[in-house]
């Protein structure tokens, strides 16, 4: 993994002087969902918690998902009821009392078409069970004419559409769920640095016992120290096992998903869930203001950094929304971005598309734990899984109350978005009079902490303009990722604090500004 150009970093000075600073009960390798949730619940059972990454946080797998907090329609198909009602209970806690300000309800639709795989009469019954598994909280799946399902997906394909089957969901921006995570788990006291690579193990008496570790950002090499270390790595999970038994046998297998955004020729008012086959769907859902296409599903066994969307992968996720969506929508040349992420499975035989989406937690021989599995809809569990097995340790001082069950902690920013953004644009004296769709921007990507960007704005009115004409994000999110975020890189910032690289807006002005304004941050 290549080096970063070396910078000097006050604020990362710190933040390795304090990760030297004694032994940590906890020290959680890799900074996706798997590991940030880890973080947030152990430091809320009084845990002293350090987690590094080696890039960024949610930077591979965990910032290349389908943007969604679902139930997961399809595994009903699989006859795991048990798993979809789990899934809906902990949908309905993120989007109620959990995150609210980042998780939205999107309705979605399901065509059925006169050569697909499944009925009308089907379709329907699943949709029913769909909604009762979710005690009818977002009201009754139920089936629509194909009229009214094209009023609110006008780019709807209609020839050969039999009926329309809906229900509801939610979605995120899975980058910025990540990072309000991350800011939880410092509130609540963990220590974490990015772009901070394990270089070795440290071990006593052959026990895992803390790492060794180089800054990525300005070489410095510096060591952790930690009664028991998790190994949180996604796609790179037997890796780190390799560290600790150079003779550990592979665990995991990879499933790559590609995704495309593209623009919208018309707004949508609902996604679309399209039946690919009896068990894989692909989806079309309006997402930041254009359109996500995805996503695939097969077997990936390269270099996990080397993962990308390669021109097979276009023309399968343009044909299978082609069955559903209208082809002119769906010209090439109306992508801009695209992104592929790696699914961490179980090992075992069989097609990818049908392995279980579980979590696994292993212990190895010098006694590191290592996590691999899960999705975001329920990750809040992960760390409770992991907080169960960490009862069991002797080495980490959790006595058997300290380890809650799973708890309604609010993440960070916490708030009605439409309140929030009605603050923005009336706050100040006289007031500020942000513009609304900027103002809504901010409101749904950071809840009440817009409130802090938008004074960084009256400080320094420059920071409000727009980084692109064409998006609602302002260069105010920059110096507000620089100074409370951990962005480091101009990706950091456009690619996962932003929205600028998904919506196609990066261009080498935008990026060679974002790196000025992340050399100027603040000591």
């Amino acid at each position: 993994m290549r080096t970063l150009p070396q910078q000097t970093h006050p604020i990362r000075e710190r933040t390795r002087a304090e990760l030297t600073r004694g032994t940590f009960d906890l020290l959680v390798v890799g900074g996706g969902i798997l590991g940030t949730s880890v973080a947030w619940m152990a430091t809320q059972a009084g845990l002293r918690v350090a987690m590094v990454d080696a890039g960024d946080f949610a930077g591979a797998t965990s910032s290349a998902s389908s943007k969604l907090v679902h139930g997961g329609l399809r595994y009903l198909q699989t006859g795991d009821v048990r798993l979809v009602a789990e899934n809906h209970r902990e949908r309905r806690a993120l989007s109620g009392d959990v995150a609210p300000h980042l998780v939205t309800p999107r309705p979605f639709l399901v065509p059925v078409y006169q050569d697909g795989p499944h009925s009308a009469a089907k379709m329907g019954a699943g949709v029913f069970l769909y909604s009762a598994l979710s005690a009818f909280g977002d009201g009754l799946g139920r089936l629509m004419t194909p009229r009214r399902a094209q009023r609110l997906v006008p780019s709807l394909r209609t020839d050969g559409l039999k009926a329309v089957a809906a229900y509801h969901d939610h979605q995120m921006n899975d980058s910025r769920m990540a990072i309000m995570t991350v800011r939880a788990a410092t509130d609540a006291g963990a220590v974490v640095l990015n772009h901070a690579q394990v270089e070795g193990l440290r071990t006593t008496h052959g026990r895992v016992t803390g790492a060794e570790l180089r800054d990525r950002v300005d070489g410095t090499e510096f060591g952790v120290d930690a009664r028991l270390v998790l190994n949180a790595t996604g796609p790179w999970v037997d890796h780190l096992r390799r560290m600790e038994d150079p003779a550990a046998d592979p665990s995991i297998r990879l499933s790559k998903g590609s995704h495309l955004v593209v623009k919208a020729d018309r707004p949508w008012s609902a996604a679309l869930t399209v039946p690919v086959d009896k068990y894989r769907v692909s989806f079309a859902i309006p997402w930041e203001d254009r359109l996500l296409l995805g996503t695939t599903d097969e077997e990936y066994t390269d270099d996990p950094a080397e993962v990308g969307v390669t021109s097979r992968d276009v023309e399968q996720i343009l044909g299978e929304a082609g069955t559903a969506v209208d082809s002119a929508q769906l010209s090439s040349d109306k992508i801009d971005y695209s992104f592929a992420g790696l699914r961490v499975l179980p090992g075992g035989p069989g097609a990818t598309s049908a392995a279980k989406r579980e979590t696994v937690v292993t212990s190895g021989r010098g006694g590191m734990l290592s996590v691999s599995g899960g999705k975001w809809t329920t990750y809040r569990h992960i760390g409770q899984v992991v907080l169960d097995r960490l009862r069991r340790i002797r080495s980490v001082p959790l006595a058997e109350d300290m380890a809650p069950t799973l708890r309604t902690v609010p993440l960070p920013g916490i708030g009605q978005p439409e309140a929030v953004a009605h603050r923005l644009m009336a706050d100040g004296d006289p007031p500020a009079h942000m513009d609304p769709l900027v103002a809504r921007h901010l409101a749904t990507h950071y809840g009440s902490l817009a409130l802090d960007i938008a004074a960084l704005v009256r400080a320094d009115p420059s920071l409000g303009a727009r980084i692109h004409p064409d998006g609602p994000d302002i260069w105010a999110q920059v110096a507000f990722a620089r100074d409370y975020e951990w962005a480091v890189t101009a990706d950091d910032v456009l690619r996962r604090r932003t929205t600028v690289t998904v919506r196609g807006l990066d261009t080498a002005d935008v990026r060679q500004r974002t790196a000025s304004l992340l050399e100027g941050r603040a000591g």
